[in-house]
């Protein structure tokens, strides 16, 4: 089952209190107070990991405490800190406060850490008090307690490539022949119902494409499966937009095209602004071949060029992913070079 949002609790681990004791050791008489401090309480910490693709084990366990930790003992021997709660998350984890969903945190890399929750410190004992003045104090602090928050996780898929369409276009056979990628295919629509994630390798180069659900028209605002998996093209670099010009589809590719077009506009900006390769799907009968070349140069006034491709024969997919690859690595260098550029802020002298 594929998880993307999940609701969580979490406590971070109480101090342990600190020590009142005093030396009585023969010979001793005035051996003064030795009471240790108590430990610090564990944290709540989020670690990513790539052997997750889903967040469904936070569904199922949506509290979180960490251990308190122990308290001082005598002889100036402080409590054992708790043990940190570590929950492992998949890599593309957003962070938010579950009642303002301010972003705390957005996870990106791999064995990344994020603390949710800071264990309280543990108390002073009474060794901690003592002063010139104060030679036998009897004062000792109690521990801390730890944080404790409610949480929103949001999981966002890292794929370089994003493949959008309308629902039965051919984005899952597309992912299935160019990747290792295995999803549910059927000639009726909505057939994935969560996204897929493949790695396609050519000669050197190697990049990870998504099978991002149909869209339909209001998609933006919830209907079919709506915004849950739109979120997820946000993060990718390149979008392939299949368009289906097989016969079995009445609708005009053209009007296809506005639509989801305008869906990405509407949900995000960003989304909308973001490099794209059209693509005329299905083209594997004369008759679709026929219908492609009498709609191409209106696809290409309103989206630029289009390329031509049947996922089932193959015809036009390694011509398809050489155009990804290249595309891919203009956009890297140009992320690059706007890296560099970027003003870096002088440190105050001091």
């Amino acid at each position: 089952m594929f998880v993307d949002q999940v609701k969580i609790h979490v406590k971070a681990g109480k101090g342990g209190d600190g020590c009142c004791s005093f030396r009585r050791e023969k010979y001793l008489p005035k051996g003064g107070p030795d009471g240790g401090d108590g430990g610090k309480g564990g944290d709540v910490v989020l670690e990513t990991t790539h052997n997750l693709s889903t967040l469904i084990d936070l569904r199922y366990q949506q509290h979180y405490q960490a251990e308190n930790g122990k308290p001082g003992k005598g002889k100036m021997m402080t409590g054992r800190n708790g043990q940190d709660c570590v929950i492992k998350v998949p890599v593309g984890t957003l962070v938010k406060d579950r009642e303002t969903e301010e972003l705390l945190a957005d996870l990106t890399e791999d064995e990344q850490r994020f603390v949710l929750a800071q264990g309280g410190r543990g108390g002073h004992g009474n060794e901690f008090y003592k002063s010139s003045v104060t030679r036998a104090p009897r004062r000792f602090e109690t521990g801390f307690a730890g944080e404790e928050s409610a949480l929103l996780l949001e999981l966002k898929l890292l794929a370089d490539v994003a493949i959008v369409g309308f629902p039965n276009a051919g984005k899952s056979t597309l992912i299935s022949r160019i990747s290792n990628a295995r999803p549910k295919i059927a000639n009726y629509p909505f057939t994935t119902l969560v996204p897929n994630l493949g790695v396609v390798k050519i000669e050197e180069a190697s990049f990870v494409v998504a099978d991002i659900p149909g869209l339909i028209e209001g998609a933006h605002e919830g209907k079919g499966l709506g915004i849950r998996f739109l979120k997820h093209t946000e993060r990718s670099r390149l979008l392939v937009h299949l368009l289906d010009f097989s016969l079995e589809n009445e609708r005009d590719p053209v009007e296809d095209y506005h639509i989801i077009q305008s869906e990405l506009k509407n949900f995000s900006q960003n989304l909308f602004e973001k490099p794209q390769i059209l693509c005329a799907n299905k083209l594997d009968h004369p008759e679709a071949q026929e219908r492609f070349e009498s709609l191409k140069s209106r696809l290409e006034e309103q989206g630029g060029p289009v390329m031509g491709i049947s996922s089932v024969t193959g015809e036009g997919i390694r011509e398809l992913l050489f155009q990804i690859k290249e595309r891919l690595a203009k956009l890297k260098k140009q992320e690059m070079s706007e890296e560099e550029t970027e003003p870096v802020n002088p440190q105050k002298s001091l």
